[in-house]
């Protein structure tokens, strides 16, 4: 690394710089003819310490621009891997550790177990998008802070040698004063849209600096679209899961404050002169409209204390189309499917004392959302777990299969006359289906005999609530989409700040009526050639455009 930092104008420069601050001589070149590097106007950056400790290390790695190149090449190689297969996020109601092997065989099954069936939401992927961001971060201010340095603390009056080592150059004779000329300059070069800055017989114009901040603007962008992409995987920021909706029923949307009721479901069908040809005959039925008419609720109180009914205020009606969603505060629910086949949604059984047929009250039993207790009499009636599809593990123990009321179950402790201090147990299946598949009399003889004495029991149809149908209906929020947006809108003016613009500078100084000229833009030497040679030859400098190259350097 660069230790010297004396040059002979007096100015005490920082390590690494390689141009003087105040001069622009290059410090540590023998004198040649070489076009001077330009893009920090040589300016030291941190990465170029003589002696790095630790922390320059780490931040050495992540500013090379190489390092950054292969991060994004390992990055993009990764999501590669995530497109092989179906990800897991795709799936609705599969089960992944057996559709891989099933649809894919052994290498589809080695996939799954690798962790690539949720590729873009591991740890690795997600440490790369981390190291990309970090690297985005420190090239930036590795780059951007001696530049603006460079830039803002320009010297008017440069050396020599920093002006006849430009990519444009010009020296020659001038006949007039010197001071004059410089003025009359100035006033031209203001024409033309440069900021002119004088002292004495040497001139600094520039023009459209702020388009140096293009790649900087970029990288801004792309930190916020990387983060906004981190972000959605924070709880309440990102969701996009779907549910099923009973018909009459009002359901809680998890990780939200949101309720959805389900008004009423309708569906259409085309009639066999309306369907296509490719239809006709086949028997098939074709939906030609399926509408759920919905209430949105959001909860004002009591939101999450289960032993409470939250309280909730209607915020919105909506009819759910195909492409014609429910929206609301980011909230949207899109109609996805539905399901004709009646639901069991609450039943009114009564507690039957089966050695006298005293029937002890009637009590309404939710199958989503039932009560924790019941009053029935003398006796009480605690829920102690309920299994919305029961079902028995291999070791005989009930577990829910999913959390649809397919074959709900509900294990009661009743505490009364007849029954033990600490009560006793009992199972009760609402579906005599259920009762006779799963044997509940056999169930209710291990848990303690209460078969023999109690009984829970539906009188009547009337005392038995279906749900007609179930709407399935996709839910998404994602309150980072702003800022992904935004991040990319950025990204797009940087480029626009990039591609359109171009920095450009002339310096001058005369010297015993020797005028020498170098100029510098960031893109476009044709342009830059075409603008300088119009104006030296506006000022009475004739000159050829072409002989303004420095030494043939041509862009």
């Amino acid at each position: 690394m660069i230790e010297n930092t004396k040059c002979e104008c007096g100015h005490q420069n920082r390590v690494g710089t390689v141009l003087c601050e105040a001069c622009g001589k290059p410090l540590f070149e023998v004198d040649s003819g070489e076009v001077l590097e330009m893009r920090y106007d040589g300016t030291a950056r941190r990465s170029q310490r003589v002696n790095p400790n630790i922390i320059d290390k780490v931040w050495n790695f992540f500013s090379s621009v190489k390092v950054a190149i292969y991060l994004i090449i390992f990055t993009l190689i990764g999501s590669i891997f995530g497109t092989i297969f179906q990800q897991e996020s795709n799936f609705v109601q599969v089960d992944a550790s057996k559709f891989y092997k099933e649809n894919y065989g052994t290498i589809g099954d080695i996939y799954y177990k690798l962790g690539l069936s949720h590729t873009y939401e591991s740890w690795w992927f997600i440490t790369l998008l981390v190291m990309i961001g970090a690297s985005l971060i420190i090239c930036s201010l590795d780059r951007v802070l001696p530049l603006y340095k460079a830039l803002s603390k320009q010297k008017i009056r440069k050396h020599l040698q920093f002006l006849t080592r430009q990519k444009v150059v010009y020296q020659g004779p001038i006949e007039e004063n010197a001071v004059e000329w410089v003025q009359r300059c100035a006033g031209l070069l203001k024409k033309k849209g440069y900021r002119v800055h004088i002292d004495g017989d040497a001139l600094l114009a520039e023009k459209q600096r702020f388009s140096r901040w293009g790649p900087y603007v970029i990288h801004i962008g792309l930190i916020i679209f990387l983060l906004a992409v981190l972000f959605r995987g924070l709880p309440g920021l990102h969701l996009d899961k779907h549910y099923w909706f009973q018909e009459g029923e009002i359901t809680r949307i998890p990780d939200t404050t949101f309720y959805l009721k389900n008004e009423k479901f309708r569906v259409e069908y085309y009639s066999e002169e309306e369907m296509s040809d490719d239809f006709k005959g086949t028997g098939k039925i074709v939906p030609k409209l399926f509408e759920t008419k919905v209430v949105l609720y959001e909860c004002t109180a009591d939101c999450g204390d289960p032993s409470k009914i939250p309280v909730l205020e209607e915020v919105k009606r909506h009819a759910i189309q195909v492409n014609d969603p429910l929206s609301y505060k980011g909230l949207s629910a899109y109609q996805f499917d539905f399901d004709l086949t009646p639901k069991l949604r609450s039943v009114q059984p009564v507690l039957v004392d089966k050695t006298t047929g005293e029937q002890y009250g009637k009590f309404k039993l939710d199958m989503t959302n039932p009560l924790r207790e019941f009053k029935l009499g003398p006796y009480t009636l605690e829920l102690s777990n309920k299994f919305m599809d029961f079902s028995l593990n291999d070791q005989g123990q009930p577990i829910s299969k999913s959390a649809k009321p397919n074959a709900p179950a509900f294990l009661f402790t009743i505490k009364g006359p007849g029954v033990p201090d600490t009560g006793g147990q009992y199972i009760y299946f609402p579906k005599q289906i259920d009762k006779e598949r799963f044997q509940q009399d056999a169930i209710n003889e291990k848990l303690g005999g209460l078969q023999n004495k109690l009984e829970l029991d539906v009188l009547a149809m009337e005392d038995v609530d279906f749900s007609n149908s179930s709407s399935y209906l996709n839910i998404r929020i994602d309150r980072a989409m702003p800022f992904v947006w935004l991040g990319l809108g950025i990204v797009m003016l940087g480029l626009i700040m990039g591609f359109y613009w171009q920095h450009r500078r002339i310096w001058l100084r005369v010297d015993d009526t020797i005028l020498t000229l170098g100029g510098h833009t960031t893109k476009n030497w044709f342009g830059m050639r075409r603008e300088v040679s119009s104006f030296l030859q506006t000022m009475g400098v004739e000159v050829d455009e072409k002989s303004l190259d420095n030494g043939g350097n041509r862009p």
